[in-house]
């Protein structure tokens, strides 16, 4: 809390992956603003890609599932008023992943809690979340090889580059609407041994598999999204030369109770149906009924990048079309909640596009002076500047629209760019 110069408001700052530790880096950002700021470790100690705190303890799975942060909040809201002697005018929540998640949580379980919630490429459907993280591992293991070496990486992406980078109109390096790339990496497939510019037929079917995404091998149902053309260069998320910890914890210690339980075993057909019993809403934050938290003037903002390695950026697309679906509509919708897809932002920021803009900036705005965000300018810097000045700006556009070249004036310029539906 601060001494002085407290703006009268609090926010609570979400966590990435399992925890396990309380983010003080973010909530000296809020300080900085003003802000009384709250974290939660979640109840228990660790690392952010260990889960192994949840074996034998369904109670502290509970608490990183909802209760620890709700809980926090609570308190943080008693602390203030006790120590400031006047209770926060405004209370906002702040986090990307796992935050996302937790953010989503917050708004579905407890909507008197945040009066605006920033909730950045959400790990909503935790459950099948893990499951596109095995998916991809096993992927790239299913045989000596499929192992897709990260050199080969970066020949991915300068294929998807060249195939589909002037579908928007602007040839930057970044696709405005990678689902408009429908980009084949049978194109690179060697046309005799294996080499450092092509990919082996091994290698070309894990890479379908990656942008496909899981599906359930008997009913064919679609597990969780693949991920998207232009997110190649950080596929080493999940597809490793190990394990991903991350992922694997969820079955090791929550579903099998097995340490030693093997990645590459998982049945994508009963053990996500077993997965998805056992969850039963604790972790899973996917519930589209929000009429509570808007009903109390609640804003939703919502942001994913499109070139998110780790969780595919479709599923915040899916999650923001089913509440617009139980809600009657996007007209019911529009001045609660709102979505903006990052092209060639990478997980929770970062990557070849534009990512850098204020998102507590944007939720004050809305919340505090009813200005809903109808276009946020977002800036690139080049790697290893970040303090110097951006040398692309572009703007993010509510979806469905997205960012349109006039035609004249540079490209690297978003005042030369307008929302509109693709």
């Amino acid at each position: 809390m601060p001494a002085s110069g407290w703006n009268h408001k609090l926010m609570g700052i979400g966590n990435g992956g399992w925890s396990g530790e309380i983010w003080y880096l973010d909530m000296s950002d809020a300080l900085q603003r003003g802000y009384a700021t709250a974290s939660t470790d979640t109840g228990h100690e660790g690392s952010a890609g260990d889960g192994s705190f949840a074996l034998g303890h369904p109670e502290k799975v509970i608490d990183f599932g909802y209760r620890a942060f709700h809980e926090t909040t609570i308190k943080a809201k008693a602390m203030v008023s006790a120590y400031y002697g006047d209770a926060p005018k405004h209370s906002y929540w702040n986090g990307c992943s796992t935050g996302g998640k937790q953010g989503l949580t917050e708004a579905q379980r407890y909507p008197g809690d945040y009066d605006g919630i920033i909730a950045g490429a959400p790990a909503n459907c935790w459950t099948h979340l893990m499951v596109s993280g095995i998916w991809i591992g096993q992927a790239t293991h299913e045989n000596p090889g499929s192992y897709l070496p990260k050199e080969k990486y970066a020949v991915l992406h300068k294929a998807v580059v060249e195939a589909c980078d002037s579908l928007d109109g602007v040839k930057d390096g970044v696709l405005e609407n990678p689902k408009k790339c429908h980009f084949d990496p049978k194109i690179l497939q060697c046309k005799e041994a294996d080499g450092p510019d092509c990919l082996t037929t091994s290698q070309v079917d894990a890479a379908r598999k990656i942008y496909a995404g899981p599906k359930n091998p008997r009913t064919g149902e679609q597990i969780f999204p693949g991920l998207e053309p232009g997110s190649e260069n950080g596929w080493s998320f999940f597809a490793r030369g190990t394990e991903a910890p991350i992922v694997a914890s969820h079955f090791k210690y929550l579903v099998f109770h097995d340490p030693n339980w093997d990645y590459r075993t998982l049945n994508f057909d009963t053990d996500v149906a077993l997965a998805d019993k056992l969850d039963n809403g604790v972790l899973n934050a996917t519930n589209p009924n929000l009429k509570e938290f808007f009903t109390r003037g609640g804003k939703l903002f919502l942001y994913h990048g499109w070139n998110d390695p780790a969780i595919a950026p479709q599923n915040t697309v899916n999650y923001y079309n089913s509440v617009v679906a139980a809600m009657g509509g996007s007209t019911n919708v529009q001045n609660s909640m709102r979505l903006f897809m990052v092209p060639g932002m990478s997980h929770c920021g970062g990557g070849d596009g534009p990512s850098e803009f204020d998102h507590v900036d944007v939720l004050e705005q809305w919340v505090e002076k009813d200005k809903a965000p109808d276009r946020i300018v977002a800036s690139h810097f080049p790697p290893g500047t970040h303090a110097a000045k951006s040398d692309r700006t572009r703007p993010l556009c509510p979806y469905p629209q997205v960012a349109k070249y006039t035609g004249s004036g540079s490209t690297d310029d978003a005042s030369n760019f307008v929302c509109t539906r693709d």
